[in-house]
């Protein structure tokens, strides 16, 4: 299902078509969370989730991507608005388009992993693990990025 919001000269689309692989690739390979990751890891990722591409008329400057079963959990991942788009509440934007769209809006849990916007993910009723004794986490010996 391909979903667009518009908001003045923006857009979001779930369109895989329409996503700037290597403008997402550029911007991944240098984030803290991702430093280094190939373009096939990138592709790869994004075939298996929902993609959210933040557009300024044909320009993307921004990505978003949803690892989920469309019922029960969902994951945010690689969340970006690229620095010269910054300032204008677009990353707000693109959590409320995440958020309502019609496959995620009924799941019973988001998850997200963030060491700096924290106060982004606060203003949608996110927040630290209340239990995090109970959560596991295994990074896989044989990852090659």
């Amino acid at each position: 299902m391909k979903t667009v919001f518009r908001k003045k000269e923006y857009f979001v689309s779930t369109d895989k078509r329409i996503l700037q692989i290597k403008k997402i690739h550029s911007f991944l390979t240098r984030a803290y969370w991702s430093e280094g990751i190939s373009i096939q890891k990138i592709k790869r990722a994004i075939k298996g989730s929902i993609c959210f591409g933040v557009f300024h008329k044909t320009e993307q400057i921004g990505f978003a991507r949803v690892v989920t079963d469309k019922a029960s959990i969902a994951y945010i991942a690689d969340l970006f608005i690229i620095e010269n788009y910054r300032g204008k509440k677009l990353s707000v934007w693109l959590m409320k388009c995440i958020l309502s769209h019609p496959e995620l809006k009924d799941v019973k849990a988001f998850m997200l992993a963030t060491k700096d916007a924290h106060g982004l993910y606060a203003k949608f009723g996110f927040e630290k693990l209340k239990d995090p004794d109970r959560f596991m986490r295994m990074q896989n010996p044989l990852y090659k990025k």
